[in-house]
């Protein structure tokens, strides 16, 4: 199913810069802002669609920022607890 594939592909994505640069996302450095893991997460979702709204970008770019959007989106559920058993 294609909707299986890009999941997979943002799962890999997600994994591969968890790897790459550790944990940032989910447990932030917070050397200059004290705002949640969530907060955060949501400032970069809003950078990304306000670069989606620019839109002065060709195909692979936006392909690339939606992957980051769903990225994102589920690093957000990630914090806010979903999938905890």
């Amino acid at each position: 199913l294609e909707i299986a594939a890009v999941c997979d592909d943002v799962k890999e994505l997600l994994l591969y810069k968890n790897k790459k640069y550790g944990n940032s996302a989910l447990e932030p450095a917070r050397i200059f802002s004290k705002s949640s893991a969530v907060e955060q997460l949501l400032v970069r979702i809003d950078d990304k669609l306000s670069r989606l709204e620019r839109g002065n970008f060709d195909i692979e770019d936006r392909i690339e920022l939606h992957q980051d959007l769903m990225g994102y989106h589920a690093l957000v559920l990630v914090k806010l607890g979903f999938g905890d058993e």
